[in-house]
């Protein structure tokens, strides 16, 4: 039986206090539900064409705007699979060795074969003392749900969950939804705003309605629309919000490791540094396949609040321009050579099945014939080459 002391009991009434925002969101929409389908279209409105217009209308952009939510808060994120925790063997001798060189060099030894290309500031292995794991590429532990959270982007109070690789998707059409909801109700509530301050409806109690429809609706707009744009920006150069390098105070809490709440460790804003340096485009693969890297390939799912974002979340194409003096050369049985005489040999970058075929178009990736070594179960470790994109 789980203890119930006064540690346990803080945590159960912080868990009940994030839920306030989802709280209020939920009311808050409930509201306009009714202001907007009864005191607007069906009690104010005379023109039956219009009512019947802007009910169906409505009701499609509230469908969405509730299915993508709902998406966003009950999606669980995905965490490192077990090929990145540490065997008991593993963790003992990391127990052992003092920090430092010893310490790195086991995580070395068992970060091997793992598709890892991102470091620390410092240039060590990302290793998360919580969860007892080597982090994934993109992955990040929140102080929030005490986990590590594959390509986290932050923790969002709004939805009291982690916006990750599971739920990212969702997490835009949420915006997407939530946007064009309220700039639909301003828009349509508009003329009836107007007569309000012109003395020229009923005076019942849909009047007020109306006005506190339209306030809101403006309101909400504006800041969606800068949230909104600011994350199609983030999904067009394919990078996240921990990884721009800048707060944003929407997030709330989204430290890594043991950072306190709203406090983010400096190691979670910063761009992305690799084996060869800080990149913070490492992870671009041009604005085309970075789209379909979020919302994938068949585009009748890309407005639907419905999983089909490519590959697994553990490991990510990259956009490398030095050799990693870390991994194997390409074999000398390989042809890498290009009429280009800028063109860079690239290192081994062992990728799912699911995520290879992003680089296969503008960017030629040249799969050799020959294995590098065994792999961990579900990985393949081919020898890429890829020439600049033009």
């Amino acid at each position: 039986m789980a203890p119930s002391g006064p540690g346990s009991v803080r945590r159960r009434c912080r868990r009940v206090l994030y839920w306030i925002p989802v709280v209020f969101i939920t009311l808050l929409l409930g509201w306009s539900y009714y202001a907007y389908a009864i005191q607007l279209c069906i009690v104010s409105m005379e023109d039956i064409g219009e009512q019947v217009v802007c009910l169906i209308a409505y009701h499609l952009l509230f469908a969405m705007f509730v299915w993508s939510y709902w998406k966003t808060i009950f999606t669980l994120p995905m965490n490192p699979s077990k090929e990145f925790h540490l065997s008991y063997a593993e963790k003992e001798l990391l127990e052992r060795e003092p920090r430092g060189e010893a310490h790195q060099e086991v995580l070395r030894r068992a970060a091997k074969d793992l598709p890892i290309y991102t470091r620390t500031m410092s240039g060590a292995i990302r290793y998360c003392d919580r969860c007892q794991l080597i982090k994934p590429d993109r992955c990040h532990h929140c102080s929030v749900c005490d986990k590590c959270i594959l390509k986290m982007d932050h923790h969002c109070p709004w939805v009291n969950n982690c916006v990750g690789f599971s739920n990212y998707k969702f997490f835009l059409l949420f915006l997407a939804y939530s946007l064009l909801y309220c700039l639909f109700i301003a828009a349509t509530d508009l003329q009836y705003f107007i007569k309000f301050w012109t003395n020229g409806l009923p005076d019942t109690q849909a009047k007020f309605h109306i006005m506190f429809l339209f306030f809101a609706a403006a309101m909400f707009s504006v800041s969606l629309s800068s949230l909104f744009g600011y994350h199609c920006w983030l999904v067009s150069k394919n990078k996240s919000t921990l990884a721009r390098g800048s707060l944003v105070p929407i997030l709330g809490a989204i430290g890594e490791d043991k950072a306190p709440l709203g406090k983010p460790c400096c190691e979670a804003f910063r761009s992305p540094v690799f084996r060869h340096g800080t990149d913070k485009n490492g992870f671009s693969l041009g604005f085309s396949k970075n789209m379909r890297q979020v919302f994938g390939d068949e585009e009748k799912y890309w407005l639907l609040p419905i999983f089909s974002s490519l590959g697994d979340g553990c490991s990510f194409p990259t956009c490398l321009v030095n050799q990693d003096p870390e991994q194997p050369s390409t074999p000398a049985g390989l042809n890498s050579t290009s009429k280009n005489p800028e063109n860079h040999q690239f290192p081994a970058k062992p990728l799912r099945e699911s995520q290879s075929h992003l680089l296969t178009d503008s960017q030629s990736w040249t799969e050799g014939s020959t294995n590098l070594g065994k792999d961990k179960a579900g990985m393949s470790n081919p020898a890429l080459t890829m020439e600049n994109e033009t």
